[in-house]
């Protein structure tokens, strides 16, 4: 009985640490004071919520890094999730051999540090810039988006890897046999059964990208919304702030916005995954009954 109050204190303890820092920017989000200071008295209000929707340069430069991050983010993942899943798939189909080979190659870049990656793909870009393009420089939003791609594609393959394990090998081939196409039992077989990796494996490289500052700096060019200047996303926009100034306070509500959304998400999701099966088994009820009538 002690222990177990113990642990639940611990657990507790360890939760309120983890969520302080976000409950204290979001209570600055309400005040209209310029730095976070709890010697400073608190002056409640809205401001910085309106200066976040104005026409400043401040607020202009934090919605451009926010629309490149999203942008970036949304269309990594998207060719994470592509390639990682058929990907997968193709190695599920290997020999042995072949397969222990892809896994050990596609498992260096998750223990690897985030800073070699990084690095590595800054020589590779700037090698091919010298040698192939004659000194041109060729950072831009497509070195950006390689960066990110090759940094969320094996979390991708390793969400899917485990649905195909747990799916019916037997099934595929019982497509086949009925006259179905490869194309048709991939998608109407395979596809659906490995949904919920797939669908892991995005939210994984999209939260990878989102708060991702090493590549991004390493491997960021001209481009996207921030035109010809280097592409700002959230966390380089923060970093150079850091290194001027102080961070602006206007992201301070912008926090608040981003804890909302992604609360909301959490909340459906798993709304969804309630209410999910026992519609479908009220489905399956109605259905018997229809027969049985």
């Amino acid at each position: 009985m002690v222990k177990k109050i113990f642990a639940n204190i611990y657990i507790y303890l360890i939760l309120f640490l983890m969520y302080l820092p976000i409950l204290v920017l979001i209570a600055f989000a309400f005040s209209t004071n310029d730095t976070i200071a709890f010697g400073e008295a608190f002056n409640p209000g809205f401001d910085l919520f309106i200066n976040l929707f104005s026409d400043t340069k401040v607020a202009h430069d934090i919605w451009v890094a926010v629309g490149n991050t999203l942008i970036i983010a949304i269309i990594s993942s998207l060719v994470s999730v592509l390639l990682g899943t058929f990907g997968a798939i193709g190695v599920f189909y290997m020999k042995k051999r072949g397969q222990k080979a892809v896994e050990i190659l596609t498992q260096i870049p998750v223990v690897n540090a985030e800073i070699v990656i990084a690095l590595s793909l800054t020589v590779m870009f700037v090698f091919i810039g010298t040698v192939i393009f004659n000194g041109k420089q060729i950072f831009s939003f497509w070195t950006l988006l390689i960066g990110h791609v090759v940094l969320s594609l094996p979390f991708v393959y390793l969400s899917v890897k485990p649905k195909l394990q747990q799916m019916d090998p037997n099934l595929y081939e019982a497509a086949l046999d009925l006259g179905a196409k490869p194309s048709q039992g991939l998608s109407k077989v395979i596809i659906p059964q490995i949904m919920p990796g797939i669908f892991s494996g995005f939210l994984l490289s999209l939260t990878l990208s989102l708060d991702d500052y090493i590549v991004t700096e390493f491997t960021r060019g001209p481009g996207l919304l921030s035109g010809d200047a280097a592409i700002e996303t959230l966390s380089t926009y923060i970093q150079t702030s850091l290194k001027k100034h102080a961070v602006p306070a206007e992201l301070r509500p912008l926090t608040l916005v981003i804890f909302l959304t992604v609360l909301l998400l959490v909340v459906g999701i798993s709304l969804y995954k309630a209410y999910k099966p026992k519609a479908k088994s009220r489905r399956e009820v109605f259905n018997n009954e229809k027969t049985a009538l």
